[in-house]
């Protein structure tokens, strides 16, 4: 029986360089090789492997490409194991500071898909305010809601989300009928606003030419989540994000007042200080994070 054949470990390290940097200029730099030679070294890589590791441009990784990442990185660590010195356990600390609402409606119901994964990394969660740039203790990665860019750590664009008005179904018998799909300046003046420092409804009014300014009154709450709880329970009507509050909607809790939805200026991003992404568990985590969201 003929052997296999193995990977070169250059090839392996110019895949791994390439996919945490996410360039051919970049990773020859590290290695100290040309461009081209990256390039030959994984294009010689994927076809020995029947692969293809990237999925466009800006060497976004494909799921082959994602799944095979990790095994690289694993290899590479064991690699670099002195014999008789291993640490006393495999397992890899991974600590990060994520927002409530989407810790539990993102990011919760697709966790157990890393977990099974890549049981030998140990999550620590640590819930952190979103309006705040910062974290109370140090932490690997950081999830942040805003416009970006981050000037203090590296960062990828994890989510982006529209925003749409949304009220309780009790709130809109009330009040209601928002015939004009809550466009107008009529519509919006008889109506309690519930406000956020995370979304500005000045969003929503300048998309639908409503002349009126940012109200600077009424209820204020600063989670998201808690905003649309809010709403439920007939406070008023939220800046609905349509993705972050679609179980409000698909329970019943909350009802749109509008099929109109407009972008929201902020998004979720993952920050993290340079030099993280060395760490095998950290850039596999950020790697799986971006496709779990785009499945």
């Amino acid at each position: 029986m003929v052997s296999p054949r193995l990977p070169s470990t250059q090839g392996l390290q110019a895949f791994e360089a390439v996919a945490r940097l996410r360039s051919v200029n970049l990773a020859a730099e590290e290695l100290s090789v040309t461009p081209s030679a990256v390039s030959h070294r994984i294009r010689q890589l994927e076809i020995l492997l029947e692969l293809k590791f990237f999925t466009g441009s800006d060497f976004s990784l494909s799921a082959d490409g994602m799944a095979y990442l990790a095994r690289v990185r694993e290899a590479i660590a064991a690699l670099q194991q002195v014999p008789g010195r291993e640490p006393a356990s495999q397992m890899r600390r991974l600590r990060v500071a994520v927002t409530p609402t989407f810790s539990r409606q993102i990011l919760l119901p697709r966790l157990a898909r890393f977990r099974d994964t890549y049981p030998n990394i140990e999550l620590m969660l640590q819930v952190t305010a979103p309006v705040r740039n910062s974290t109370l203790e140090e932490v690997d990665l950081e999830l942040r809601f805003g416009t970006g860019p981050f000037h203090d750590r590296e960062f990828c664009q994890l989510l982006a989300d529209e925003v749409s008005p949304a009220c309780s179904p009790a709130y809109l018998q009330r009040h209601g009928p928002f015939e004009g799909g809550f466009s107008t300046d009529a519509e919006v003046s008889r109506s309690q606003l519930l406000r956020t420092p995370l979304e500005s409804w000045r969003t929503w009014f300048k998309a639908c030419g409503i002349g009126l300014p940012e109200p600077a009154t009424g209820h204020q709450l600063t989670d998201l989540g808690l905003a649309l709880d809010a709403a439920a329970e007939d406070f008023g009507v939220v800046l609905m994000h349509l993705k972050l509050g679609s179980a409000w909607l698909d329970n019943g809790r909350l009802v749109r007042l509008s099929q109109r939805s407009v972008p929201s200026p902020n998004a979720y991003f993952l920050c993290w200080r340079p030099g993280t992404m060395e760490r095998w568990e950290c850039a596999t985590f950020v790697e799986w994070l971006r496709q779990a969201l785009r499945d």
